[in-house]
C-alpha cells in the first residue's frame, strides 16, 4: 500500500512558475514509477508526466514539453513537478500516481496509488 499526499498547488499569474511535490508513504517508493496527471473542469483525466522508479527516464505530453521537469528523490520519498511558463490552460487539478514496476506509461489505467490531487489556478 502506497500513500501519496500532494502539495505546492495555488493561484499565479501567466508565465510564472510552481513547483508541486508529491510525499509518498512506504519504504519500497524506489520500486514504483511515478506520474503527474492533471484533470480540469468537464474533462476527462490526462496524462502530463511520468518518470521511471531510478530517474532514468521520463516522458512529457507535448503541451508541456520544455516548461516542465519531473523529478524523483528516492531518499525523500518525493516525486516534483516543476512548472514555468505557465499558461492559464494549465489550470487543472493535479494528481500524483504510483505505478509498480519498472515501465513508465501515459495510461492512467496503468496507475496503482492516486494522490487526494491540488489545484492549480493560472489567471490571465
Amino acid at each position: 500500500q502506497v500513500q501519496l499526499v500532494e502539495s505546492g498547488g495555488g493561484l499565479v499569474q501567466a508565465g510564472g512558475s510552481l513547483r508541486l511535490s508529491c510525499a509518498a508513504s512506504g519504504r519500497t517508493f524506489s520500486s514504483y514509477a511515478m506520474g503527474w496527471f492533471r484533470q480540469a473542469p468537464a474533462k476527462e483525466r490526462e496524462f502530463v508526466a511520468a518518470i521511471a522508479r531510478n530517474g532514468a527516464s521520463t516522458h512529457y505530453e507535448n503541451s508541456v514539453k520544455g516548461r516542465f521537469t519531473i523529478s524523483r528523490d528516492n531518499a525523500k520519498n518525493t516525486v516534483y513537478l516543476q512548472m514555468n511558463s505557465l499558461k492559464p490552460e494549465d489550470t487543472a487539478v493535479y494528481y500524483c500516481a504510483a505505478e509498480y514496476g519498472m515501465f513508465v506509461h501515459t495510461q492512467k489505467e496503468k496507475y496503482d496509488y492516486w494522490g487526494q490531487g491540488t489545484q492549480v489556478t493560472v489567471s490571465s
